[in-house]
């Protein structure tokens, strides 16, 4: 049985404890020192410099959109909490970032060579996991390469910082939606703060 969330935050609850998460978990130390910064740096050394990359979900910035920038790919960023849009800004001027949620931004209706949402998915509920994997689907160029964090079993729990339902859909879901959305999963990885990682490509 999934929880349902009745609430009217498109943030998922991070607008309220966005100045307590830009504190602890958004601190502009080096984005080499973070959980998860060499499995996503290694991800974006892959792309050919230039290459535009989608980050969901961005948060603050730190440390993806930091990492993606300085592999010197032309990043582009949303988020739902004005809040973290407006630190984001404050730190990365020339990074477009929009205010809105990942199932409705207007930026899927642009091309990119790859997406990244690194603790994004699992904050939403089912449909709007669907939803984003098929946004993403239709965004990438053939061949391109999309990169998201949940767990591989199928899982509820509350998040550590909002106190919400949190919900994996479990590895064969994702592989399904990956493939009802033009992509197929290529790889997969747990970093040293235990998340799991799925690798995805487009099908040219």
């Amino acid at each position: 049985m999934y929880f349902h969330r009745m609430t009217g935050d498109a943030s998922n609850g991070y607008e309220g404890i966005a100045d307590a998460f830009i504190a602890r978990r958004g601190a502009r130390d080096p984005a080499a020192r973070a959980v998860g910064a060499a499995t996503v740096g290694a991800w974006a050394q892959e792309f050919p410099r230039g290459a535009a990359v989608l980050d969901l979900g961005a948060g603050p910035g730190e440390p993806v959109t930091r990492i993606l920038r300085d592999a010197g790919l032309t990043t582009w960023a949303i988020d739902a909490s004005p809040t973290m849009v407006a630190a984001f800004r404050a730190r990365f001027p020339e990074v477009p970032i929009e205010c809105n949620t990942a199932e409705a931004s207007d930026y899927f209706g642009r091309t990119f060579d790859g997406v990244i949402a690194w603790g994004l998915l699992f904050l939403l509920e089912p449909d709007a996991q669907a939803r984003v994997i098929d946004n993403v689907g239709r965004a990438l160029v053939p061949g391109g390469r999309f990169l998201f964090t949940a767990p591989e079993q199928a899982v509820e729990w509350l998040d550590a910082m909002t106190g919400l339902p949190s919900r994996s859909l479990g590895a064969p879901t994702y592989d399904r939606l990956l493939r009802d959305a033009g992509m197929a999963r290529v790889g997969q990885a747990t970093d040293e703060g235990e998340n799991y990682y799925y690798f995805a490509t487009k099908r040219p």
